[in-house]
């Protein structure tokens, strides 16, 4: 049945490619996004009705289902689309035709090149096709491990499947309950269209990768009026980005809104070009989609609405102004009826009483944990400057011990200045998850880098330039830029003030990138920065060294991630750990909680595949490895988040336990932890001491 289930996938994603064709002009990468578009959508909104008829772990019907979502959603946009269309009438064309005129219309651009611009985009081009094989083997073959996928996320898709149904249960962790659901939709397609393989979980996220690499070619292609270097310098640059890299074989779910708001950015500057209504519809899909994705995509509202009025509002008269609104507004709480409102948000405000989740989370990790509006203005602008800081790093090149010796070299005149202007970031902690520090545990900095040498050698001072007027000639070229500039320090206030600084939040600045990158193009589209001009080679052997070092620093992400290490390593916070492909599943899942691989594994000796397990565990345990290796253990929370702990099922038959949640008694299994782990191990959060107490 997995061959059929495969063919059946394989069968959908050319249809929605048909039917993109349909919907879009005839461009490559606006029909790459809008199937993309189609195919999220549809899989989402495919995902709810199931889960109201308690239909979510049924492969046949998913296999079949996704047909008539799409078919409904496709048919509806090109309706709108003829409709909008002076002639009303829409041509569909032939992708695979287009595919190849793209292929010779690249072969005789790189031919045209000079020897410069040939060495750099050789390099560029080389580098990516690395990462991306190297990547491409690491979600096929390796199990996810990421903390917040082993206590919520995956986790609770596990849940969903044994239930068959996507209602509120109420979990241990409380992002279980509380995240929107439309990224499990995807997930759990992924996992049961490829007949239940595990790292078909993945498959959104790396989906979502190269997503936003086309839709960063296309924004710049409309920004740049066609210009193919500017186009391509700014999508590769982007891909490797440490940042965005990173979460490319993961299962974390903020490259999959990067992924969204990339189209909706890409759908404003397209509408922008050509004035064209049906970009207005399909912005307004994309933004439902994403706003039904993360409640993090309200921190991005200032920035999206920044694209808008350069994108959108400036009309050339009031009524014109008055219809794109309307059409837009219109289009968006339609679109948000199918793609936002059915995602958890509503249901958290009956169960909670807010639509992100409870007080205690939201005292945790946003506003309210700042107190007074004058501390989290003062705390704020600290956080500001500590995530400036934090992008001023050789992240990547720092996970070998001669770049953290490079990178602590560089950085001292950044320590000396903060050190006279006394702003005490590393001193103030309330209103901070981990405190601050200016050189950045390698924990922090391994799994979650920044930008790396590409975001503070060329995208933040071409911003400055940018923002400052400095670079205005022409001004046609420029006048994008500065509303991205100003969106991006909108997103970037954002996330300052919204919540307490977290050594974590790199990936949070995956979105931020989005704003930023297309700074590079001014590179081969201004003629102050150009590099595409003979001379020069002061300036371009400086942006040629900040791009090579943007590919070491890319090479070096992918090949010493201590989440998905390719061979064995000595790390340089001296810890040794093993080769993801040579290392026991279990031992994949834990890596990034060392001290509970002991108990996790014995668990895993002594309870059966099938059995039904009470789980007295707390907020932060890892409950995805408990699942077993084919996910057929039924897991019941025994201790949900704030509730207390519950009577033991009937048919559980077996307890697992924290001893702090539940007392031991004669004849209880003690797992144990390794107490012996400290912060010099890898250990951010130390686990319980766990136990095993036999039911049946």
């Amino acid at each position: 049945m997995t061959v059929i289930y495969l063919l059946t996938f394989v069968l959908f994603v050319a249809y929605v490619g048909y039917l993109a064709s349909r919907i879009t002009r005839r461009s490559l990468s606006e029909w790459i996004i809008t199937s993309f578009l189609l195919f999220a959508g549809s899989v989402i909104f495919t995902g709810f009705v199931l889960s109201a008829l308690y239909q979510t772990a049924h492969t046949p019907v998913w296999a079949i289902a996704v047909f008539i979502t799409a078919t409904l959603f496709g048919r509806g946009l090109h309706y709108l689309v003829v409709n909008s269309s002076p002639d009303k009438k829409h041509t569909p064309f032939s992708p695979t035709l287009l595919i190849r005129e793209r292929r010779r219309q690249l072969i005789r651009w790189y031919r045209a090149l000079n020897t410069f611009a040939k060495v750099i985009f050789g390099i560029l081009f080389v580098t990516l096709g690395i990462i991306a094989v190297m990547n491409l083997i690491l979600v096929l073959f390796t199990a996810p491990n990421e903390w917040d996928s082993m206590t919520g996320h995956l986790n609770r898709v596990v849940q969903y499947i044994q239930r068959g149904s996507m209602r509120h249960f109420g979990g241990t962790n409380w992002n279980i309950d509380t995240y929107p659901k439309s990224v499990c939709t995807l997930q759990i397609y992924g996992y049961l269209i490829t007949g239940h393989f595990e790292n078909g979980f993945k498959l959104i996220h790396h989906l979502s990768y190269w997503i936003a690499i086309v839709s960063v070619f296309g924004i710049v292609q409309r920004i740049t009026n066609g210009r193919l270097s500017a186009s391509l310098l700014c999508a590769l640059g982007y891909a490797l980005l440490p940042d965005f890299l990173m979460q490319a074989i993961t299962t974390e779910t903020d490259i999959v809104l990067t992924a969204y708001l990339s189209v909706v950015l890409y759908m404003l500057f397209t509408f922008r070009q050509t004035g064209d209504n049906r970009y207005l519809y399909l912005t307004a899909m994309a933004f439902a989609i994403a706003f039904g994705h993360k409640i993090t995509f309200a921190l991005l509202l200032p920035s999206v609405f920044v694209i808008m009025v350069y994108t959108v509002f400036l009309a050339p008269g009031f009524r014109i102004f008055l219809g794109r609104t309307f059409r837009l507004g219109i289009a968006i709480v339609i679109a948000m009826c199918f793609w936002t409102f059915p995602t958890g948000y509503l249901k958290n405000i009956e169960v909670f009483g807010h639509p992100i989740g409870p007080p205690t989370a939201l005292k945790h990790q946003s506003v309210e944990r700042a107190g007074s509006l004058r501390n989290l203005f003062e705390q704020g602008s600290r956080n500001v400057v500590r995530y400036g800081y934090d992008h001023i790093n050789l992240d990547g090149i720092r996970n070998v011990e001669a770049g953290v010796v490079l990178n602590h070299e560089m950085r001292k005149p950044l320590v000396f200045l903060e050190d006279k202007l006394r702003m005490r970031l590393d001193e103030e902690t309330d209103f901070s998850i981990q405190p601050f520090s200016f050189d950045r545990r390698f924990i922090f900095y391994n799994a979650n880098p920044y930008w790396g040498i590409i975001g503070f050698g060329l995208i933040f001072p071409i911003l400055l330039l940018v923002l400052s007027g400095i670079i205005g000639v022409p001004v046609a070229r420029s006048t994008p830029h500065a509303y991205l500039g100003i969106a991006l320090l909108l997103h970037f206030a954002a996330l300052s003030y919204s919540a307490p600084y977290d050594p974590f939040k790199g990936r949070y600045f995956i979105e931020t990138g989005l704003f930023g990158i297309p700074m590079l193009a001014l590179l081969f589209s201004n003629t102050s920065l150009s590099v595409d001009r003979p001379g020069r080679w002061l300036w371009k052997g400086y942006v040629g060294m900040v791009l090579v070092g943007g590919c070491i620093s890319a090479l070096l992400c992918v090949f010493f991630n201590t989440r998905a290490l390719p061979f064995d390593w000595h790390t340089p916070d001296g810890r040794d750990i093993p080769s993801v492909f040579n290392a026991d599943r279990m031992r994949v899942l834990t890596l990034g909680r060392p001290d509970i691989y002991r108990p996790y594994k014995r668990f895993d000796e002594l309870v059966p595949e099938q059995a039904t397990v009470a789980l007295g565990t707390i907020n932060d345990d890892y409950e995805y490895p408990l699942y077993g290796k084919d996910l057929t253990r039924r897991l019941i929370a025994i201790n949900p988040f704030e509730r207390g702990v519950q009577p033991i099922p009937k048919e559980a038959d077996y307890l697992f336990f924290a001893k702090s949640v539940i007392k031991p008694r004669p004849g209880d299994i003690r797992l144990g932890t390794d107490t012996t782990m400290t912060e010099a191990n890898g250990i951010v959060v130390p686990g319980e001491d766990y136990y095993l107490r036999k039911l049946k």
